[in-house]
């Protein structure tokens, strides 16, 4: 998603009326002439379609717009990090970040490359800092780069939050919530969730970015997705991210209709362990559940020679050979139901906590925070 040119001046002069009262201190405050700083409020006024300031001779009284939208705004500034960014060089550093080329970015803005080349550069002068590093046709983030990167992205999510809250104080149907989804999450508790919420907020678009956990962390903290659904790490590797367990999964062990272990009554480890698997990687929680599953039961894991997170191809890989997996019966309904597969409970018990990764100090709008209290709900109902 190729973000707006925000003018990032017009939201500093709000934000700093806002905080002073006065059009004088205010344009002291942000290094403008008062004129300029006028001039910035009134058309940001004209973009949003209504007034952001009551004035008097008692000096700028915010109206509610205002209210709204200077709090995000001022988050902005603070991630954006210096008075000398333009919104033209966040679109264009945003957009080369998250395409890795100048011709990526430039189809996803209609920029040409060369105007994006020469953003890129003004903003690293801007900045005092190298920010990228060429390789071959694609170019590679600093480390400077990279937390220029992050905070731009989480200015933007700032600034589009507080614009639909002012679109929605209009009465606009408005605002979008971006779901990051693991694969459990898409099984049967996002969808009944998107089901309900759509219903009760028909005007509130929603975009699923399907994705492992390594995959949806990086987007999450740079503000390109809002929320993050499915399985929780442990807490301490995840300082700036907040988790809210929501569930509890209970894994069980697919295999195809007619496997040989569905005459036994109950297999343990040694006889699993004589199957081939189809497993997630090894940092993930299931893979970990697994191993700790099959020592429990007295068996040492066995190598995985397969590695795979797409329930598609597991299912396909169960039905073709004698291959095991572990996962949770929901995310398998339809060929569980259909009688191709079929599980067994577990030797052990695996149990793995679910819920909602947010970034940490994350201020949701009001349909966001509705969002995720009927994502509560819904789990709390047993739909999950």
């Amino acid at each position: 998603m190729s973000e707006p040119a925000y003018n990032i001046r017009h939201f500093a002069a709000l934000a700093a009326t806002v905080r002073h009262g006065s059009v004088t201190r205010a344009a002291r405050a942000v290094n403008l002439t008062q004129p300029a700083l006028t001039q910035a409020i009134a058309r940001l006024e004209a973009d949003l379609g209504c007034a952001l300031f009551e004035r008097g001779a008692s000096g700028m009284t915010p109206t509610e717009p205002a209210r709204l939208l200077a709090p995000r705004a001022e988050a902005a500034i603070a991630h954006v990090g210096s008075p000398r960014v333009t919104g033209t060089q966040v679109r264009a550093f945003l957009a080369l970040a998250r395409s890795g080329s100048y011709a990526g970015a430039a189809e996803a803005t209609g920029l040409s490359a060369a105007s994006l080349h020469r953003a890129v550069a003004d903003l690293a002068v801007a900045l005092g800092q190298r920010l990228v590093d060429k390789r071959g046709r694609s170019i590679l983030l600093t480390p400077q780069g990279e937390r220029r990167a992050r905070g731009f992205g989480l200015a933007m999510a700032e600034l589009r939050s507080g614009l639909a809250e002012v679109a929605a104080w209009q009465g606009k149907a408005a605002g979008r919530i971006v779901v990051g989804a693991m694969p459990l999450s898409r099984a049967r508790w996002l969808p009944e969730t998107i089901l309900r919420f759509h219903a009760a907020h028909p005007g509130v678009g929603i975009a699923v970015v399907e994705g492992s956990h390594a995959e949806l962390a990086g987007p999450l903290r740079d503000g390109e997705i809002d929320l993050m659904l499915g399985a929780l790490r442990e807490a301490g590797l995840l300082e700036d991210l907040q988790q809210e367990p929501v569930f509890e999964d209970r894994p069980q062990l697919v295999m195809r209709a007619g496997h040989p272990l569905l005459g036994e009554a109950q297999p343990m480890g040694q006889r699993l362990a004589d199957f081939p698997w189809v497993l997630p990687a090894r940092d993930t929680p299931l893979r970990q559940y697994w191993e700790a599953m099959m020592r429990s039961a007295g068996a040492e894991p066995p190598p995985v020679e397969i590695e795979c997170g797409s329930v598609l191809t597991v299912r396909q890989l169960l039905l073709g050979s004698d291959a095991l997996t572990l996962l949770s019966p929901a995310q398998l309904a339809v060929e569980l139901e259909a009688g191709v597969l079929a599980t067994l409970p577990t030797p052990a018990p695996v149990l793995r906590r679910i819920g909602i990764t947010t970034r940490t100090g994350w201020r949701p709008t009001a349909p966001q925070a509705a969002f995720v209290d009927l994502l509560r709900a819904v789990a709390g109902g047993g739909f999950a």
